[in-house]
């Protein structure tokens, strides 16, 4: 059995106050222990986090250069909601806290997504999926 990793990543912001405001606005919470004026720890789960770190700051950790992502995917992030129309209320919470949508809604039946874009244009899927359904396909 492989044992449980704790993940962390980490996230270039430009403004991490109204980056942290807009991830509140969606029910998370950050640890204070793992947050400054550089960067705050954003709790996903007991064993997630998302590193929101200040342009400048997230620079350090990496030779590359950082991306555009007025014009460029970094990655895709997505997160799970307990039901559809979980997923819709965190989706309406985003567009209400400034995102925009990054494509029409993913609807398989057993599984059920929306993406934004964040205020850093990092691109997010909320998703909702049947557990049940998925085994019973394979």
């Amino acid at each position: 059995m492989t044992r449980s990793r704790e993940l962390y990543l980490n996230l270039p912001v430009h403004d991490l106050g109204a980056a942290m405001r807009f991830f509140a606005a969606l029910g998370f919470t950050f640890d204070p222990r793992f947050s400054n004026d550089q960067g705050a720890c954003m709790i996903v789960s007991r064993q997630a986090y998302v590193m929101l770190l200040q342009r400048p700051f997230f620079q350090t950790f990496t030779p590359r250069t950082l991306c555009d992502t007025t014009r460029d995917v970094q990655g895709l992030f997505a997160f799970d909601a307990e039901s559809r129309a979980a997923v819709d209320t965190l989706f309406d919470a985003a567009l209400a806290a400034g995102a925009t949508e990054a494509r029409a809604p993913m609807d398989h039946g057993f599984m059920y997504a929306r993406s934004f874009f964040d205020l850093d244009g990092h691109q997010w899927e909320v998703l909702w999926m049947d557990t049940a359904a998925c085994g019973a396909a394979s």
